[in-house]
């Protein structure tokens, strides 16, 4: 990836956080986080990934909210940054948030497992 698509992509990071918490009305959006923007070499598109707060159906209608809404988060990014074609939007859920939770939960269950078999075996000995 170019600098110049690295640099749009931080841009319009900023600007959708901002756009999408401020701007957008819609119920169906929930809590969301825009976690990373990914531009094309051209400039001409956009990958969003975005992690949102709750379970499987708030992140279904969150997105339709987002597509519903894409025109107008468009027009708003084409009106903040300026680029001679505003890139079309794609939005994704970001699983890598959630791989991490699922993760980090494994972890914690396997140090408790350990930690109560420690417990046995020093029991045991007593």
């Amino acid at each position: 990836m170019n600098l110049r698509a690295t640099r749009v992509g931080e841009q319009m990071k900023k600007e959708l956080s901002d756009i999408i918490g401020r701007k957008l009305k819609d119920p169906r959006i929930g809590f969301v986080t825009v976690t990373d923007v990914r531009v094309t070499g051209d400039l001409q598109q956009a990958k969003v990934y975005i992690s949102v707060f709750g379970d499987e159906e708030q992140r279904q209608n969150t997105l339709k909210g987002l597509e519903k809404a894409k025109g107008f988060i468009r027009s708003e990014i084409g009106q903040r940054i300026r680029l001679r074609k505003t890139p079309e939007i794609f939005f994704e859920i970001d699983e890598s948030i959630e791989y991490g939770n699922r993760i980090e939960q494994l972890i914690r269950q396997i140090s408790a497992e350990r930690e109560s078999e420690k417990k046995e075996e020093e029991n045991e000995k007593e």
